[in-house]
């Protein structure tokens, strides 16, 4: 399961554009939390901290326990806006949840088993077509990843949604059948397979 984050926050008195310049002046982030029926609470956190929780490369998809003035707010991660230029992060959004709610997730889909699949060892290569999976998932239950088996596929095979197991209690944003990878042949491949076919069809002209 993604691990639980824990970021301090202070309330932010003052809202408006000046304001939140003045707390990025002194090396802070304002954000706010919305949801749950509430009154969304305009906060404040420290921009590194908050920099080396995006850097986990899961901040989107796990839990942050906020230390609000001494209190607990379990949120998750919505988004957060970054200057064109400098990447740096201007503004964040959390959403409070509660400790088993159902929640939109995206999550990363990991690939393995490369050595047992015919069409890599033969020189195909695996063309990723979706990196991330959107899932509505328990909070208290969000996978890391989601690992995808490339067992026994050949070249010119699809992984298609329907073939992954998700987590338990887990259902799949998108009720199409999407094609999460392809096992496609490099260029040098292809060209042998069609000069046999090539010469397979001559000699089967010439019989």
């Amino acid at each position: 399961m993604s691990e639980v984050l824990d970021l301090v926050a202070e309330v932010r008195e003052r809202a408006g554009k000046g304001a939140s310049r003045a707390i990025r002046r002194e090396g802070r982030v304002p954000a706010v939390i919305y949801g749950e029926k509430q009154e969304p609470a305009s906060i404040h956190i420290e921009e590194k901290v908050l920099m080396k929780a995006l850097h986990t490369g899961h901040f989107f998809n796990s839990v942050v326990m906020l230390d609000v003035a001494g209190k607990k707010v379990r949120t998750l991660p919505k988004d957060v806006q970054f200057h064109p230029v400098t990447d740096r992060p201007l503004h964040a959004d959390f959403l409070r949840i509660g400790e088993h709610s159902k929640v939109n997730v995206n999550v990363p889909v990991h690939f393995k088993d490369e050595d047992q699949s015919p069409g890599i060892k033969r020189g195909g290569v695996l063309n990723i077509v979706v990196h991330d999976l959107g899932l509505s998932v328990d909070a208290a239950e969000i996978p890391d990843e989601i690992a995808v088996s490339l067992k026994g596929l050949d070249v010119g095979e699809n992984i298609h949604l329907s073939q992954i197991t998700l987590p338990k209690g887990a259902t799949a944003l998108d009720s199409d059948d999407i094609t999460i990878a392809t096992i496609v042949a490099p260029s040098a491949l292809k060209s042998a397979e069609g000069e046999e076919a090539a010469a397979e069809g001559g000699e089967g002209a010439e019989g």
